[in-house]
């Protein structure tokens, strides 16, 4: 049975538990208008409050979807990182760095680094080197260079990043409308994570 099979329950369930909990006996009276029930109807309010609210964060489970939790998921995940904007992030970044936590499984790949930088907000092109190979490369189509070529790779930035204020997301008086920033959180995390014996090339365009 899943959690959310639990919801929906109120102080009148409460009390219905309570009563049916009592000893039996004229000292126990169980009726609901007994001077007893009005005192376990006030005592299991402050229950049924704290149950309304569990099943409240049952959708912050997942911590993509994290905003009264945010702060502990940030603590059981080690952030904020220096890597996806340290300090002074507005609240869509700091859900943006605690989703890409959660969700990166490693990689090598350039569709494993296409969907990190997907996850921090970037859409990118990467391109990877190799040096000319007689019989294989094309004159003036593939680049010259000795074999280590092989250990370059490039990515293409399209422009600076631009997070927009959103209702409901966003704090107002604190957020700015938009807030435009040169991706250093993509180029730490690509640093940290590229294979160690490869340089990574960025290039701004349409920027």
């Amino acid at each position: 049975m899943s959690g959310s099979d639990y919801c929906g329950i109120g102080p009148e369930d409460y009390l219905d538990q309570a009563l049916a909990l009592l000893p039996e006996g004229p000292a126990w009276p169980a009726e609901r208008d007994a001077v007893l029930a009005a005192f376990w109807r006030a005592t299991v309010a402050s229950l049924a409050r704290a149950h309304e609210r569990m099943c409240g964060l049952l959708p912050e489970s997942i911590p993509c979807f994290a905003l009264d939790l945010l702060p502990d998921w940030e603590r059981v995940y080690g952030l904020p990182d220096p890597c996806l904007g340290g300090e002074g992030q507005t609240l869509q970044e700091r859900q943006l760095a605690l989703c890409a936590k959660d969700t990166a499984q490693g990689g090598q790949s350039k569709a494993y680094f296409e969907a990190v930088a997907a996850s921090l907000g970037y859409e990118v092109e990467i391109e990877e080197y190799r040096p000319f190979i007689c019989g294989l490369s094309q004159c003036g189509i593939t680049q010259l260079g000795g074999p280590e070529l092989r250990f370059l790779w490039r990515v293409a930035v399209p422009g600076a990043r631009v997070t927009w204020f959103r209702c409901g997301l966003s704090e107002l008086g604190i957020d700015p409308l938009a807030k435009i920033a040169r991706a250093e959180d993509l180029e730490c995390r690509f640093e940290a994570l590229q294979p160690a014996h490869t340089t990574i090339l960025f290039s701004y365009e349409g920027a």
